[in-house]
């Protein structure tokens, strides 16, 4: 476990969870423009088939309203892009956090509203696997 959370420092990722026995989830972002309406993540590792979802957030770093999704497959996924359904502004802060695909009602539909449990965040050892940047 220690050369894990060795090698995940190293490479610099972002919002790395680990726990022992369990695969390592990551999501490695950084600010950018959202000029064109859409939000990238450079790599995302997922444990399960799922989504990339993007919340707002506010310095209380808790994730608010949804505002895009995109797509994973379980495992390493490059350049997640995820399209806006709503706009944001240059200096908001947007939260890209790992949903599973479980509990809805349809596979490869994205079900969650903010609270429910249906495609709903990925926790490992109680913390949720995002990062936060800033829009520009």
């Amino acid at each position: 476990m220690k050369f894990a959370m060795i090698a995940a420092l190293m490479t610099g990722f972002t919002g790395t969870a680990y726990a022992g026995g369990h695969a390592m989830q990551t999501v490695d972002a950084m600010d950018q423009s959202v000029e064109n309406g859409v939000v990238s993540a450079e790599s995302v590792v997922a444990s399960q088939n799922g989504w990339l979802v993007v919340h707002r957030t506010g310095d209380d770093m808790k994730p608010g309203p949804v505002v895009g999704h995109a797509p994973l497959r379980k495992g390493e996924n490059a350049d997640v892009a995820a399209i806006l359904t709503e706009e944001v502004a240059a200096g908001d802060k947007l939260m890209l956090m790992i949903h599973g695909e479980d509990g809805g009602m349809s596979t490869g539909i994205f079900e969650y509203t903010l609270g429910a449990k249906e495609d709903g965040p990925v926790r490992v050892d109680g913390e949720l696997v995002m990062t936060v940047i800033t829009a520009q």
